[in-house]
């Protein structure tokens, strides 16, 4: 899928870089995979705003996605591959050969007509899902199952993707989009190929207008508020009181600093973690 630039003719697309979705199927989304969407504005039932920066936006319908690919070794054909305002791959409207019809992520490179199946024992071809198991090392996989029939977890996201890296002894090792190395059961199923709308993380809104449409209410930099933030205060940036020292979150916590926790049971199926990106790190000299 390509980008889209604009000519200059105003502040608002001027930088602006969208995607171009001329090659998207341009249908109304399948009646009966939709839900009412419903938005509450950051708000819980008691009306206090939990989540902050929400509120407006376009109103939309949620697509149903078939995660768990729940036809089993029953073949379909790509009806159509449409947006999905409500994530950032867009998605394909699969045609069961007895007539039902799902929502799946669309791979990046599938086109309308195409056949998908899911097997255990299905080709490793484009669009199909199968058991980790049966999917040669060094493939690049999508909608991966943490646990058998729990339904897609990981790499759902436009463009990402995870390499099988090999399996012993019941699991299978995986690498993760953070670089991340993990153990996974053989036994769960993943789609083969990269997600689909690669360029999303070349788009520019270009003006904030565009961030209200989805949703998204202003954000105030920690930098502009007054001196109970760790930004702020002080004359220079950064830090608390504008000493200009590591950047830190409301609470305090260094930005980069991993908030995994130590006691997760699941840390045992991690073989390595994905590397360091906190710059403000502070490392102890060896005299």
């Amino acid at each position: 899928m390509a980008l889209r630039k604009f000519k200059p003719t105003s502040a608002g697309v001027r930088h602006a870089v969208l995607i171009d979705r001329k090659e998207l199927s341009k249908v109304r989304p399948f009646r009966g995979l939709t839900e009412e969407l419903r938005s509450k504005g950051g708000r819980n039932n008691l009306g206090r705003i939990t989540m902050r920066h929400q509120g407006a936006g376009v109103k939309k319908s949620y697509r149903v996605i078939d995660f768990k690919r729940v036809k089993q070794n029953v073949e379909g054909t790509i009806e159509t591959v449409e947006y999905d305002p409500n994530r950032t791959a867009f998605i394909a409207l699969v045609k069961y050969v007895d007539g039902d019809r799902k929502y799946i992520l669309a791979p990046d490179g599938l086109k309308i007509g195409d056949k998908v199946i899911n097997s255990e024992n299905a080709p490793v071809s484009l669009g199909n899902s199968l058991k980790l198991k049966n999917i040669p090392q060094g493939t690049f996989v999508h909608s991966v199952e943490l646990y058998p029939n729990g339904g897609a977890k990981i790499a759902r996201s436009a463009g990402t993707r995870i390499q099988v890296m090999g399996g012993d002894q019941g699991y299978t090792q995986l690498k993760m989009p953070s670089g991340e190395l993990r153990l996974v059961k053989e036994e769960c199923f993943a789609s083969i190929g990269f997600v689909s709308n690669q360029d999303q993380k070349n788009v520019k809104l270009g003006k904030a207008g565009r961030n209200r449409l989805k949703g998204v209410r202003p954000t105030v930099r920690g930098v502009a508020m007054s001196t109970k933030h760790p930004h702020a205060g002080g004359q220079g940036k950064g830090g608390r009181h504008g000493t200009g020292g590591p950047k830190s979150d409301p609470w305090g916590n260094m930005i980069g600093k991993r908030t995994r926790r130590m006691k997760n049971p699941t840390t045992k199926f991690i073989i390595r973690r994905r590397p360091e990106t906190n710059k403000f790190k502070k490392t102890k000299t060896i005299i």
